[in-house]
């Protein structure tokens, strides 16, 4: 539906069309046709356009990871229930089977899989029973809050207590989603949002460094989407498709708020070491995430759903992974099945993608195994790695921080 505003423009526009033309303003409209049948230019649909480019460059296809890869970013199992973006049931539904992932990863030279949304309680169990124990060394399961049990009055000390138990039970590390920061509340799914640096979770950050378990943390979202869904947003087919992904002028913090809560966690506890998943959420501007590397050594990150955003800025990519080799893990947020999101979809074209872009100097292809780019209409370059640093990224380093042989 459109407003007022809208419609005295369209008004506007073709009284105007009339004056210069001569023609009728509200003519009878011409049946439309299918584009792929028309053969004389005209209007076409945004979403039915597919460019085939015509640029001739070099095309290589690697199949396989040069060296034996730990993916540090991968989501196999997922809560039974949520609500406004919170999970709030332990039990877990299965996106793979072990047989089905292990086809994979063996084919793309893809030794270790890390599910990073593991659960609690007896959800965590099932899944490291079923994965890890199961397949060792090919799977690794991380914990998430258990935010249900929030409104209880000791809860900072019953989720330290539940990272302990999680940990003895198998867990390499914690996931914190951005249900922090952007969905949880005070009442749990109503009232005020509670703060990424809220003291209630510091015996948790705390706990988590005590025991060595890394804290995989997705805090804000490309500023796409704390900007407007308009013409100028160049995300704006992505947040066309999925409105409830902008967090734009609904009573959300701005990415700046977000950023610098995170940052008061890692300033608060040192001891602790959080991977900032998605190139430090901020991977359309490496001079901030360089920024808060050099600041905080506690921090690291990983490439998951972002070659996107470093395949479309290569020597400015190049310089940060020749710079940060020792702080960048390879992660690819992979979904099995997760087709209707073909940036991290599970299989062997997405990782196919990610390899060429670390191990070739190839231009202008896709980052995507999509007809149509699904974050924004452009195309990437490859950073052509050295294989020492190609091989501290694709295993070394994460295999260093959850203290693991690869």
């Amino acid at each position: 539906m459109i407003n007022r505003r809208q419609w005295l423009r369209g008004l506007g526009l073709a009284l105007g069309a009339t004056a210069h033309t001569g023609t009728q303003a509200f003519a009878t409209p011409t049946p439309q046709t299918n584009p792929q049948e028309s053969s004389s230019p005209g209007r076409l649909a945004l979403a039915d356009y597919e460019p085939k480019s015509m640029l001739q460059v070099r095309e290589t296809r690697v199949e396989r990871a040069r060296f034996p890869a730990l993916d540090i970013h991968t989501h196999i199992s997922l809560s039974v229930k949520s609500e406004n973006g919170i999970e709030l049931a332990p039990e877990r539904k299965y996106l793979g089977q072990p047989a089905e992932l292990l086809a994979v990863l063996d084919r793309k030279n893809v030794r270790t899989m890390v599910n990073l949304t593991g659960g609690f309680d007896n959800g965590l169990v099932e899944a490291v029973t079923k994965y890890d124990k199961a397949f060792p060394g090919r799977f690794f399961t991380f914990t998430e809050p258990s935010y249900s049990k929030f409104l209880e009055p000791n809860y900072p000390r019953l989720q330290a207590e539940a990272i302990g138990q999680a940990h003895r039970g198998g867990a390499k590390g914690l996931k914190i989603l951005k249900t922090l920061g952007l969905y949880l509340r005070e009442n749990i799914t109503s009232g005020k949002l509670v703060k990424i640096d809220d003291p209630r979770f510091d015996p948790m950050w705390d706990t988590c460094g005590q025991l060595n378990m890394p804290v995989a943390i997705h805090v804000s979202d490309p500023i796409a989407f704390f900007t407007p869904t308009d013409r100028f947003n160049e995300r704006y087919e992505e947040l066309n498709n999925h409105p409830d992904w902008s967090f734009y002028d609904h009573e959300f913090p701005s990415n700046a708020e977000l950023l610098e809560a995170r940052n008061r966690v890692f300033a608060r506890h040192p001891k602790t070491q959080f991977i900032v998943l998605h190139v430090g959420n901020f991977s359309e501007n490496l001079a901030n995430v360089s920024d808060n590397l050099d600041r905080f050594p506690n921090m690291t990150v990983d490439t998951a759903a972002r070659v996107g955003e470093l395949g479309r800025q290569p020597r400015t990519s190049r310089r940060f992974f020749d710079r940060y080799q020792d702080r960048i893990l390879f992660g690819t947020d992979a979904t099995p099945h997760g087709d209707e999101f073909p940036q991290q979809v599970f299989n062997d074209k997405l990782y196919e993608i990610y390899f060429r872009f670390f191990e070739t100097d190839d231009e202008y292809f896709d980052y995507a195994p999509a007809k149509v780019p699904p974050q924004g209409r452009w195309r990437i370059y490859g950073i052509d790695l050295p294989e020492s640093i190609l091989h501290k990224v694709y295993s070394q380093n994460a295999a260093r921080l959850l203290q693991v042989t690869i």
